[in-house]
């Protein structure tokens, strides 16, 4: 016993390490490509593509509820640059602006503008109170019923940024509908220079790979906590996990909560990142882009979420560098369709081979792999799984 137990640290040092040691190659790739390479673009999308991945993994993955509404939350973080690093509300602070934790030529702004720390927190606890609205109404529902509900949330949330324009509270308009709120401001961190993406964008890359570090770490803590271990719980066998006395309302409710404040945190990074924020990034599609990169990756599993995001950031950020857009979908009789279409139709390629092929995704978690292959049903199954 002792001998395994002594195997399993070494084990885990042995990954701690090389964990480290990737992550310390993974910071120092913008040392050796120019300030506003294509590499950085990239990473910095496939960064905050993981947090919102890994945010989502928590209510898919861990507890089992399907959200096909994620898109809102990255709404409700991207808007959350857009009204309070920017002059939206112009007329706020009785014309002269509010301004706090920020400094030089951004203090004699108009409008609001916190300081970028404020708006990732604002961004959180937005995102976090939409999660428990969404979670009210799925407390007694299962299965499709919650992917409805979700969707619809989803729908009403692009609704309400489409039409915002229209829609004006103390003389402000709500959003700017399909026109953009931009410019908005860079983000200014405590002890280094304001970021400037038009000269480098090494900033947003070490930014990105913060945020996203720590989100991997609260993945990594939650799953292994006890409410990590209710949700799987909830996730294996709701009725089961009622009887055991695992509280379902609390339970439902912090996972959409804190899925949701992931992917606030995520949607304010990737809105300050493009600078701009409209209502045409917030569609069906993204939450279809950020679902298939759990199933790719294997629901529930931590590591694999990440290895989806990166493999589906690839494809939805440079396939359109590697196909020419007016030769490819005609060649595969596909005339009339844009590269945008085509990738929708690959992600659903990827999702119906793995459900066919390989259903609990390429780095299923551990308890996952037994459910789909050896069968809960079996003694040895059900006590591994619970071990």
């Amino acid at each position: 016993m002792f001998a395994g137990l002594r195997e399993g640290d070494a084990r885990h040092r042995i990954s701690v390490a090389l964990a480290i040691a990737l992550l310390i190659i993974v910071a120092l790739i913008p040392l050796f490509v120019e300030p506003l390479s294509d590499i950085l673009d990239f990473g910095i999308f496939a960064l905050a593509y993981i947090m919102f991945a890994l945010g989502l993994n928590i209510v898919v993955g861990f507890a089992g509820l399907l959200d096909l509404g994620y898109v809102a939350f990255y709404a409700i973080g991207a808007y959350s640059i857009g009204w309070f690093a920017s002059d939206h509300f112009s007329k706020a602070g009785g014309g002269k602006g509010i301004h706090i934790g920020v400094s030089g030529f951004t203090e004699t702004l108009l409008g609001i503008h916190l300081n970028f720390l404020l708006i990732i927190l604002a961004a959180m606890i937005l995102a976090a109170v939409g999660g428990a609205i969404i979670g009210l109404p799925t407390l007694r529902l299962r299965g499709d019923y919650i992917a409805i509900v979700t969707l619809a949330f989803g729908e009403i949330i692009f609704t309400i940024a489409t039409n915002g324009d229209a829609i004006e509270i103390g003389g402000y308009k709500l959003t700017e509908g399909q026109q953009a709120i931009s410019p908005v401001d860079q983000p200014k961190l405590p002890g280094f220079s304001q970021f400037d993406s038009a000269f480098s964008l090494r900033g947003y890359y070490w930014l990105g790979l913060i945020m996203a570090v720590l989100v991997l770490l609260i993945n990594l803590a939650l799953r292994e906590s006890r409410l990590g271990r209710a949700w799987i719980a909830l996730r294996e066998d709701e009725v089961a996990a009622a009887s055991m006395g695992v509280p379902l309302v609390r339970t439902k409710m912090l996972a959409y909560s804190i899925g949701a404040a992931l992917g606030g945190a995520a949607g304010a990074f990737l809105g300050s990142y493009n600078n701009a924020i409209n209502s045409n990034q917030f569609q069906f599609s993204f939450s279809i882009l950020v679902l298939s990169m759990i199933i790719l990756g294997g629901l529930g599993s931590v590591w694999g979420v990440v290895i989806g995001a990166l493999a589906l950031t690839f494809i939805d950020r440079k396939l359109p560098d590697i196909l020419d857009p007016a030769d490819i979908p005609g060649k595969l009789g596909l005339h009339g369709v844009g590269i945008a279409d085509l990738k929708i139709g690959i992600f659903g390629f990827l999702l119906v081979i793995m459900m066919v092929l390989r259903p609990q995704g390429l780095f299923p978690e551990r308890r996952r792999k037994l459910e789909l292959t050896e069968g809960i049903g079996t003694d040895e199954a059900v006590y591994d799984a619970r071990a």
